[in-house]
């Protein structure tokens, strides 16, 4: 692995043909084949106004990918990030920490200030808890692998 990922933060129009490809294939790699999930992988999201797709390239060839997701395009009052993928043989080399501190600059960029949700596979807690998220609910079956909702709360609920 090169020591230097290069990472981009498109939106949908910005995207390349290639680079859309590129996304597409990781995710159905990761999600479809590997996991045996048969779900609708183009859910109308990507294109949705204001999503940001981070997509992490090693020379090349794309090694991780997410989707960034402003208020109202996954949940109504919340931020959040989806589709988080790293390629079969690049895992366990440190590309996913630097891929998840990528994306909340870019969120931070994006949506100041904003909490971040996700819905992540249970047995990543503890890989998302060092980026600052907190289980939120208990564990739930997603394409019958068991889930949680983390959150990130960057707002204090304090009104004054």
């Amino acid at each position: 692995m090169n020591n230097t990922i290069n990472w981009q933060a498109k939106t949908f129009d910005q995207l390349s043909t290639n680079e859309l490809y590129d996304a597409l294939k990781l995710r159905v790699d990761v999600f479809v084949v590997e996991q045996s999930c048969y779900y609708p992988e183009l859910d109308d999201c990507d294109r949705a106004e204001g999503v940001m797709h981070l997509l992490g390239y090693d020379n090349e060839q794309l090694v991780a990918y997410l989707r960034l997701l402003p208020k109202g395009v996954s949940y109504p009052d919340v931020v959040s990030i989806g589709r988080v993928a790293t390629r079969a043989d690049y895992r366990g080399k440190g590309i996913g920490h630097p891929l998840m501190s990528k994306a909340l600059v870019v969120c931070e960029q994006q949506w100041p200030g904003q909490n971040i949700k996700i819905s992540a596979q249970e047995h990543l807690e503890k890989y998302y808890k060092q980026h600052g998220f907190v289980r939120v609910s208990e564990m739930y079956l997603e394409d019958d692998i068991p889930h949680i909702a983390m959150l990130l709360e960057k707002q204090s609920s304090f009104k004054y």
